[in-house]
């Protein structure tokens, strides 16, 4: 037969017959008649095609047919009460993990506040990052590899995920919007200046971020659409070499704010407003993205809370 077709309540009744040595005592036990609970006995021996006691007076004894069944089905149970309590944990956030994608960039300027703050109050749950680029980290989420995204928006217009449009396989929420500034040395011509057009960086030698981030795309787009041609002279996959290479004169560049606090403050970089109409800059926002189907795990929801609670707010500007 067919193990699956096999009735729980029938082996929940022949374990206890079996640890009782008797239908009268587990009857008892299990708050049933004894006829009852000898039917249902009865009927499993006939699912199983075998005796399972053998029946001596008011003694029974197992065949050895019931030895064996009764071995297997305490440890089916056992396992299944182990899942129970296992699932019991992950509902009650005592245990389980969590994998969030997200860039260098948030991860180390924007997200630390969250993520002690989670590690706080679930200090049971295992709390891991996966570090990519923007358009990388909603490819991931969309194919369920990681949990869910916190990542720089808009996404590049042409990203497609498994041939659709991000918007069609992610659940995408805007939290704040960033601020992006033009940096330059302290030293350059431009330091003393307020601000910086788009066409007075593309004349500028330029150390950007590499083209998969979702950042450079937006930029390039930027700078075609005003038909300009920028002077790019280093591409790099992480915001602090650009900070130090352009703080050592090698280019200007164009950076989130949040990412470059300590060097202002310190006078190591000086920041420079976005001159010019609203449309000719691109326009950054920090957001969350889930997987358009199936349900968030109690941990992805329980740092989504988390998430809106604790996300810095951001800086007045000056």
């Amino acid at each position: 037969m067919d193990p699956s077709e096999l009735s729980t309540p029938r082996l929940r009744a022949f374990l206890a017959v079996a640890k009782a040595r008797g239908f009268s005592t587990a009857a008892r036990e299990l708050s049933q008649s004894q006829s009852s609970l000898s039917q249902a006995v009865s009927a499993l021996e006939e699912e199983l095609g075998q005796p399972l006691f053998i029946r001596d007076g008011r003694s029974i004894h197992l065949t050895e047919a019931g030895r064996i069944l009764r071995e297997h089905a305490e440890r089916a149970f056992l396992e299944l009460e182990r899942a129970t309590d296992a699932l019991s944990a992950l509902r009650d956030l005592t245990r389980g993990s969590l994998l969030v994608g997200t860039s260098d960039t948030l991860a180390s300027y924007l997200l630390p506040p969250v993520f002690a703050a989670f590690r706080a109050r679930y200090p049971d749950v295992e709390l891991r990052l996966d570090n990519r680029t923007s358009p990388a980290v909603a490819e991931r989420v969309a194919q369920h590899r990681v949990d869910l995204g916190v990542i720089s928006l808009p996404l590049p217009k042409a990203q497609r995920i498994g041939g659709r449009p991000a918007s069609e396989v992610l659940v995408i929420e805007t939290l704040r919007s960033q601020r992006e500034v033009v940096i330059c040395p302290k030293g350059h011509a431009f330091a003393r200046r307020r601000g910086v057009t788009l066409a007075e960086l593309a004349s500028q030698p330029l150390v950007l971020l590499d083209r998969s981030t979702a950042s450079r795309a937006l930029l390039d787009q930027s700078f075609r659409e005003l038909g300009l041609r920028p002077h790019v002279v280093m591409e790099m996959s992480s915001v602090e070499v650009i900070k130090r290479l352009v703080e050592l004169g090698f280019g200007l560049s164009l950076i989130p704010e949040l990412s470059g606090m300590r060097e202002f403050e310190h006078g190591e970089l000086v920041a420079l407003r976005t001159k010019g109409t609203e449309a000719s800059w691109p326009r950054r926002h920090v957001g969350l993205i889930t997987p358009i189907h199936g349900s968030l795990s109690h941990a992805a929801r329980a740092f989504v809370e988390v998430l809106r609670r604790e996300l810095p707010t951001e800086r007045a500007r000056a």
